[in-house]
């Protein structure tokens, strides 16, 4: 099979977690990186190798040899990337959530359906072994239908005010309420109707990161199934894991649920820390191969690119998703239900 070339755009944690997956996949090259840091860039590509390095992604598109392209921009940052990459012909994986509003999700999954190309929204926990296996009992019709679901993403402050820089251009119901609502939808195989959510904003604003607590919200789906979300990330850096995830998922013929990150299955003492790894995301490194749901993510987008299939999580599911998330800020700040 051929060698599909590839780019990436972005070069935080996230860009380093696709060109890994790349860098490991049999059928894709990574020829070029962008980053606005151009120190960051040149030590990047030099990291891994790579030929050409850009700090304009405008340039960057015009790139012949370029067939691919992941968009791994702050959350606030892919509309302008994903329009000129699709405009050039190239297919996109774009970063979830796929925008901040509905507009410029709109105006990216148009983009790229005028130019003919593919575009893939990274949303990851479809890859995750759990819910790639309930979903597939959903389909099967094992468990009946879905009445109600509650999911709980959250994180530790350590995100928000160390791990990334840009957090108070975002907010956690982007940053974490995007993987979840769309894997609710995803799950469900049912389209939302309305949302009231409620947030708090004290926290964080007292330590001069302009951004919200925590979302508390309940989403109606069609025939008459809920979900309940929560979206946090002022947990005390304490806890064992940045992560705190957990599901429910109830049938008219069962329910599941599914805890990724208290499960125990392995848990790491020393003599400073204690520790909960995370065996399912990634990227992890078992005998010299890589492996985790954020890689599968990457890999899949390959797939569908070699194969010429329609990718798992599309533009459309990323546009859902915005619509969804942008009904949701509306509701919180009208304190009232808000019809999608």
């Amino acid at each position: 099979m051929r060698k599909v070339k590839v780019g990436v755009v972005g070069l935080g944690i996230m860009g380093r977690v696709h060109t890994r997956a790349y860098k490991s996949h049999p059928n894709a090259e990574v020829v070029a990186v962008c980053d606005i840091d151009e120190d960051r860039a040149k030590s990047f590509a030099k990291e891994f190798s790579i030929a050409r390095v850009y700090t304009d992604f405008r340039e960057m598109a015009e790139d012949p040899e370029l067939e691919a392209v992941s968009v791994a921009t702050p959350d606030f940052l892919h509309k302008e990337p994903v329009v000129a990459f699709a405009k050039a012909g190239k297919d996109v994986l774009c970063e979830k959530p796929l925008a901040t509003s509905t507009s410029d999700a709109e105006e990216m999954v148009k983009t790229a359906r005028n130019a003919g190309v593919k575009l893939m929204v990274a949303f990851h926990n479809r890859w995750s072994p759990p819910y790639a296996i309930l979903k597939s009992r959903v389909d099967s019709g094992e468990l009946g239908h879905p009445i109600y679901a509650y999911v709980r993403l959250c994180d530790t402050i350590y995100v928000p005010t160390r791990m990334i820089s840009w957090s108070s251009k975002t907010s956690v119901i982007w940053f974490l309420g995007s993987h979840v609502v769309d894997l609710v939808r995803w799950i469900f195989g049912k389209e939302a109707e309305k949302v009231y959510c409620v947030k708090r904003d004290h926290i964080l604003k007292g330590m001069n990161v302009e951004t919200e607590d925590f979302f508390h919200y309940i989403v109606e789906f069609q025939d008459s199934a809920v979900a309940l979300f929560e979206n946090s990330w002022v947990l005390p850096e304490t806890l064992p894991s940045v992560v705190d995830f957990a599901s429910k998922f109830v049938f008219t013929e069962g329910c599941v649920y599914v805890d990724t990150h208290h499960s125990q299955a392995m848990r790491v003492y020393t003599s400073v820390k204690a520790e909960n790894p995370d065996l399912f995301g990634g990227p992890l490194e078992i005998h010299e191969h890589l492996t985790g749901f954020n890689v599968r993510t990457v890999w899949h987008f390959i797939d569908c690119l070699v194969r010429d299939k329609t990718p798992l999580s599309t533009g459309e599911d990323g546009l859902a998703v915005t619509r969804i998330i942008e009904a949701a800020l509306k509701s919180a700040a009208e304190s009232k239900p808000v019809k999608i």
